[in-house]
């Protein structure tokens, strides 16, 4: 049995599809104002309710991003977001950088490194 793709690859796909149309001159202001709240949500590390609280913090964003992507496709014209939805699942099948990641991460062990350096040289 083949599976689909999971909830928070679709949740993803949606919310970079939504972001997308956000930037489309095509789309009404109205839709512009919800998606960006949509897309600040669903990118935002921050949520209502936080994710270590069992069911609960994972269940705001199983339902708050479907609903909020629901009313904003009802904004736009279908085929636009369809769109962007098909441009979005393009997107999240690009190759992931190995080299970015190592890049990062040796960006914020260089930044610890020197915050635990300068307080360590304030300490004693």
């Amino acid at each position: 049995m083949a599976k689909g793709p999971s909830l928070a690859h679709r949740v993803r796909v949606e919310a970079h599809a939504v972001w997308l149309a956000v930037r489309d001159p095509r789309t009404p202001l109205a839709a512009r104002l919800l998606g960006v709240l949509i897309a600040a949500y669903a990118l935002s590390p921050i949520d209502l309710i936080p994710d270590f609280i069992p069911v609960l913090g994972l269940l705001d964003d199983a339902v708050l991003i479907p609903a909020g992507v629901w009313l904003f496709e009802r904004m736009i014209p279908a085929a636009q977001f369809a769109e962007h939805r098909a441009e979005a699942e393009r997107a999240s099948r690009r190759p992931y950088s190995w080299l970015g990641l190592v890049i990062v991460l040796a960006i914020w062990a260089l930044i610890i490194w020197m915050i635990w350096g300068f307080i360590r040289m304030r300490w004693d």
